[in-house]
């Protein structure tokens, strides 16, 4: 199972606008996402209400995974947008 060690580095958290923006290039994989705190249970990564509910904030680790093989490059990308401030206006 593949993972990545990530950081939320949005100066807001997770809250519904950043949370959107990445459950919806969570949704754009092939595989199945999940996203947990590191010492929490998993969500999916494609659901902006199971993202919320995280209550992710700024400095935050988290952890992807998947239980596909081939998920390794999108979860780089994921890993990636997590470091950006997520917010589309």
């Amino acid at each position: 199972m593949p993972e990545r060690h990530a950081t939320v580095m949005c100066s807001q958290g997770l809250h519904a606008r950043p949370a959107a923006t990445f459950a919806r290039a969570a949704a754009a994989a092939d595989h199945a996402v999940t996203i947990r705190k590191t010492d929490g249970n998993p969500v999916s990564a494609k659901s902006t209400l199971m993202l919320m509910s995280l209550g992710l904030k700024e400095g935050e680790a988290v952890i992807l995974a998947s239980d596909d093989e081939t998920a390794g490059p999108s979860l780089d990308h994921l890993a990636a947008l997590l470091a950006t401030e997520l917010d589309e206006r």
